[in-house]
């Protein structure tokens, strides 16, 4: 993959990510990479629009969308996890279904247990939707994160808990959940009749050395509690696009989402569809180059940033959580490095219970825009510890 850019073509994109950075901050804030999407992706969209952009032929049929048997295919391929197409339902977005499947499953003032810290819109939604979070702590340990078991266990039951939201890699963290840490969710789940939604959308890009394992690949009676959230938009940069799947295995959920109007929660458009199965069809030598792109990024952060802002090698995605607290900063870090060394990070209290004194740094640049990174915060790292 290309590795040479000039960071003033990147200002001119029209993409939130650099749009909103401002006059000389570099963006490392939200979770878009800055590589060019596939070309078998731009190839197809180009013909596309070249052609034909009339209603697609599966229009008055979207319980027959491509898409579900795509899905149904690359899991397969991917996991040799076997799935019914007509359990996949298509959503435009992650937080969509998520907002969804919490309207209708679960009722003001029930408890949600989460891993934290998290998603910022994930804690948003269950705030503004009247729910009450319940954070299951993650735990720092020599190599990385995991969580307590026995704690999540007695918080899930003690709070009554309804649904958890498992986001598997994690976000912000980067840990990707072992077979036996989602072997004791699962026992959690079923004793406590949880609705687990999860959210596998960094699934693809595990570094070597990990495996991605499907929560609901781990048996029927798991399946049958589970909603797995996937996309290409991480993956394969598409998030502009507008696309995601859920898998419906909780046979509730689908008599409740097939009990609505069927354009009550909108459709995705031909060319959502279209770059999405070309991804999963023709996309696999980009998706390899891009995930060796990003393990070499990701450890060029760990050589390169001063201890002081130090971090655990994510196990999957692009983003890195820094911990920041021995600087003593006594503000958040996002705000420290946006005025000091002008970039762009995501703030960690924003992550909420556990998010004091990080910050999320996403690496998924090119690599001399990553290096002027590092350095820019290297150097505000210094001035302050020697100022």
């Amino acid at each position: 993959m290309e590795d040479l850019v000039d960071i003033d073509v990147l200002r001119q994109r029209a993409g939130i990510k650099w749009a909103r950075a401002g006059a000389d901050v570099l963006p490392a804030w939200i979770a878009d990479m800055d590589f060019a999407v596939p070309d078998p992706v731009r190839a197809a969209l180009r013909q596309a629009v070249d052609g034909d952009l009339g209603y697609p032929a599966w229009d008055e049929r979207p319980d027959r969308n491509p898409l579900q048997e795509a899905f149904a295919d690359r899991m397969r391929e991917q996991y040799d996890f076997r799935i019914d197409p007509d359990d996949v339902y298509v959503f435009t977005e992650l937080i969509q279904v998520l907002q969804i499947v919490l309207q209708l499953m679960t009722r003001p003032g029930d408890a949600i247990a989460v891993h934290t810290p998290a998603y910022p819109p994930f804690l948003q939604t269950i705030e503004l939707m009247g729910r009450r979070l319940v954070p299951i702590p993650m735990v720092e340990q020599a190599d990385g994160w995991t969580f307590d078991v026995d704690r999540m266990a007695e918080d899930v039951r003690s709070n009554n808990c309804r649904a958890l939201i498992l986001v598997n890699p994690n976000n912000p963290t980067g840990h990707v959940f072992d077979r036996d840490e989602l072997t004791a969710i699962a026992e959690i789940a079923a004793r406590n009749d949880l609705l687990v939604i999860a959210d596998e959308i960094h699934s693809e890009l595990v570094h070597e050395r990990h495996r991605h394992t499907p929560f609901a690949s781990l048996g029927p009676e798991i399946a049958a509690r589970t909603v797995t959230l996937n996309s290409a938009s991480k993956a394969f940069n598409l998030a502009g696009l507008r696309c995601c799947v859920a898998h419906v295995g909780d046979s509730r959920v689908r008599a409740a989402l097939d009990a609505q109007p069927p354009q009550l929660y909108g459709q995705v458009s031909a060319l959502s569809v279209l770059a999405t199965c070309t991804a999963w069809r023709d996309g696999a030598a980009w998706l390899a180059a891009t995930r060796e792109l990003l393990t070499a990024n990701r450890d060029l952060v760990a050589e390169t940033l001063r201890p002081e802002s130090r971090f655990h090698r994510p196990d999957a995605g692009y983003l890195a959580w820094l911990d920041c607290r021995a600087l003593e900063l006594g503000r958040d870090p996002a705000d420290f490095f946006l005025e000091h060394a002008k970039v762009k990070l995501l703030s960690g209290p924003d992550f909420g219970p556990g998010g004091a004194g990080f910050a999320r740094l996403n690496f998924a640049t090119y690599r001399p825009v990553l290096a002027e990174m590092l350095g820019r915060m290297n150097d505000a790292v210094h001035k302050h510890l020697n100022r």
